[in-house]
């Protein structure tokens, strides 16, 4: 797992680039806790189950889009960018490889022919003009 950090803030997270290659067994939280899109990617034998459940309403407050691709056919190759919008670093993913934005921006380069993306957002989508500022460059 590869965490990116802002060069303007170094505390900050912005990006972080996995796969689900990574994990043996068991279950990975890929995104911390305090974070609106939540991650983990659990690898599990058969016969597993878990207590039946559902999810509790609660109002959520959401400052920012926070987005996640699952790459599950082909290449893609992430650009992404710092708070400044200065290129920080540009991964390529494969079959299995996943990426977040937290914070910071991105873009993305298909690579391959007959590539297939999952990607995942906080929501409420409300349109384009509330939740993307394009980058000039």
């Amino acid at each position: 797992m590869k965490k990116i950090y802002s060069n303007i803030q170094p505390n900050k997270l912005l990006h972080i680039v996995t796969s689900v290659d990574e994990i043996k067994s068991g279950r990975i939280d890929v995104v911390p806790e305090e974070e609106y899109l939540q991650l983990a990617i659990l690898k599990m034998n058969k016969g597993k189950t878990f207590l039946p459940h559902k999810h509790i309403t609660k109002e959520k407050i959401t400052d920012i889009a926070q987005e996640s691709w699952l790459v599950f056919e082909g290449r893609v190759k992430c650009i992404f960018y710092d708070l400044d919008d200065s290129i920080l670093d540009e991964p390529i993913l494969e079959k299995g490889g996943i990426s977040i934005t937290l914070r910071g921006g991105h873009n993305y380069l298909i690579m391959s022919d007959n590539t297939i993306v999952l990607e995942y957002k906080t929501g409420p989508y409300l349109g384009q003009e509330y939740d993307k500022q394009f980058i000039n460059k």
